[in-house]
């Protein structure tokens, strides 16, 4: 006599999604800290209104886009590695090795379009190199890119010593100054256009369901068929990329290339991603809540600006900030540890 299978007294119900889409209590909750950034965005906005009379003057509103358009678009690229379990200190270094590359053709007459090209080729090469020491070799990811970040700076340094690149071509200029419509930037557009690209790869495809499913468990991923270390590759070379478009924006808008470029970056970027509401234990986050990080961080700094606050004084805000948003959902677990006890 054959016998069926037991019925699981615990099955999900029919039609219920994998948990690599945020739905259900996950969905609930991540969507509530983007309304709360949304808030305090909000409030962030009236409060420099009303610190200072030049904040909303249009080409100043203009102004303060620069402050988190180019950080932004590398951290779309960092909330996808992230989500996968990895991460990428080296994006800082990557701008200043991928504009000192530029600065040198310049030296040799390379045009705009040569320069657009070997920024963004050198960005994508150092990402590939991070991806091939973490997925190859299976070296933690935060250790190589703590390496490859002095690597590629100290590249920088040996080249550029106490000198800086000048020279770049007034073409060049357009895509770190320039503007498509009124006190709308390039810049601004693009991050726009990013920040769509990013939302529909990781909310709307296989690729994004996948980066979800690694972040979560990643022997599980790979029992699923998902390639895991291809993934990842794909996620270190992407962000690489956008650190070689970053310093392309970042160059053209300086108008020269120091080997102290973007000098710090990495950690505003790591804070943006967080502030999103992307764990750092990977497996959560979405593109909206880093987009509204994004625009915090960038009226914050802008408003201290206006304010003459010193640069230390912001740096000080983005590492508490920092520490304050890694450690408040551990503060809330033990809250309810204790609650229950």
């Amino acid at each position: 006599m054959s016998l069926a299978p037991p019925t699981p007294t615990h099955a999900p119900p029919a039609g219920r999604k994998l948990p690599n889409r945020l739905n259900g209590r996950s969905a609930r909750v991540l969507k509530s800290w983007e309304v709360l950034l949304a808030v305090i965005a909000v409030a962030i906005f009236f409060a420099n209104t009303w610190a200072s009379p030049y904040f909303l003057d249009p080409w100043n509103l203009s102004d303060a886009t620069f402050n988190f358009t180019e950080k932004a678009m590398i951290a779309f690229a960092m909330a996808l590695l992230i989500i996968s379990g990895e991460i990428d200190l080296s994006v800082a270094g990557i701008i200043a090795l991928a504009s000192t590359a530029m600065g040198w053709a310049v030296q040799y007459g390379a045009g705009t379009g040569e320069l657009v090209a070997i920024g963004v080729g050198v960005g994508a090469i150092c990402g590939a190199f991070n991806g091939v020491l973490v997925t190859r070799f299976g070296l933690p990811s935060i250790v190589v890119t703590i390496g490859t970040m002095s690597l590629f700076r100290g590249i920088s340094y040996i080249v550029l010593g106490d000198q800086a690149f000048n020279g770049y071509p007034e073409s060049f200029a357009f895509f770190g100054r320039g503007y498509v419509f009124w006190v709308i930037s390039f810049e601004l557009v693009l991050f726009a256009v990013f920040a769509l690209i990013y939302a529909l790869v990781l909310h709307g495809t296989n690729f994004g369901r996948h980066i979800y499913a690694i972040g979560n468990n990643p022997t599980a991923a790979t029992f699923s068929g998902i390639r895991v270390e291809r993934v990842k590759m794909a996620l270190f070379l992407l962000t690489g990329l956008m650190s070689g478009i970053a310093a392309v924006c970042l160059t053209a808008r300086l108008g020269s290339t120091r080997p102290s470029i973007a000098f710090g970056w990495e950690l505003e970027i790591v804070t943006m991603v967080v502030l999103g509401g992307v764990s750092i234990l990977g497996g959560a986050g979405s593109i909206l809540g880093v987009v509204i990080a994004a625009l915090i961080m960038g009226m914050v700094t802008f408003g201290l600006g206006l304010l003459n606050v010193p640069g230390i004084v912001m740096s000080i805000f983005i590492g508490g900030l920092l520490i304050g948003v890694i450690a408040l959902p551990r503060m809330v677990q033990l809250l309810r540890k204790g609650r229950l006890t």
